[in-house]
């Protein structure tokens, strides 16, 4: 059985979209060569069920002055990528309802799309990702029920499949995003992107590392 490399990836993190955006530019069919995972800051519901599986969160808030370098960071190299962005206002967000509403995409074989979706949703328009509304139009874009996406939240099934990728990034020591990992190289941020392209490729899965 080949071993796949995995990619925890954000809709919140403007690192994770610049990384999967050249991800994708650099290995044309990266979404059906790794294993993605879903990572976001848990609600109570999903840090009580991460902790049942002896699980926690690694990952520790930014400060101010990070967040403010952050704005410039991204915003050059969106541009050097040739990307149109709209940062987005966060408001108390919850961030369970586009992080479950993907999971339910990959079970309809939907994932790509509503990832696109999203990322042009927050980052494309600096729409608030977290709003029903906003997970419903992307589900339609995407090809699946809006209503089924707008609720994924309140799918036990969906619910349980969350908490175990956050246990997964737990068991990996995720930190931060994006991260990637294949056999025992890891790698985070958008900085590492080369050195983890320097190491995989699809045609090097199931090779010993």
């Amino acid at each position: 059985m080949k071993r796949r490399a995995r990619l925890y990836f954000s809709f919140r993190s403007p690192y994770s979209w610049l990384t999967v955006d050249r991800l994708r530019r650099e290995v044309p069919g990266a979404f059906r060569a790794l294993d993605l995972y879903p990572y976001w800051d848990p609600d109570e519901r999903s840090s009580a069920a991460l902790a049942e599986r002896g699980g926690e969160f690694h990952y520790v808030q930014m400060s101010r002055a990070k967040h403010l370098y952050m704005l410039m960071d991204t915003k050059r190299l969106a541009e050097r990528q040739g990307l149109r962005m709209a940062w987005p206002v966060d408001v108390d967000p919850w961030w369970e309802p586009p992080h479950l509403a993907w999971l339910l995409a990959r079970r309809l074989g939907r994932a790509e799309e509503f990832y696109d979706a999203v990322v042009e949703a927050r980052w494309g328009r600096g729409e608030d990702i977290c709003e029903p509304a906003v997970v419903r139009a992307a589900a339609e874009r995407a090809g699946i029920d809006p209503d089924s996406a707008a609720r994924a939240a309140e799918d036990p099934g969906i619910r349980e499949e969350a908490a175990d990728c956050l246990h997964q990034a737990y068991l990996d020591d995720v930190f931060g995003i994006p991260y990637l990992k294949w056999g025992r190289h890891r790698f985070w941020g958008f900085d590492r992107l080369d050195a983890f392209l320097d190491v995989w490729r699809p045609e090097t899965e199931g090779v010993t590392t």
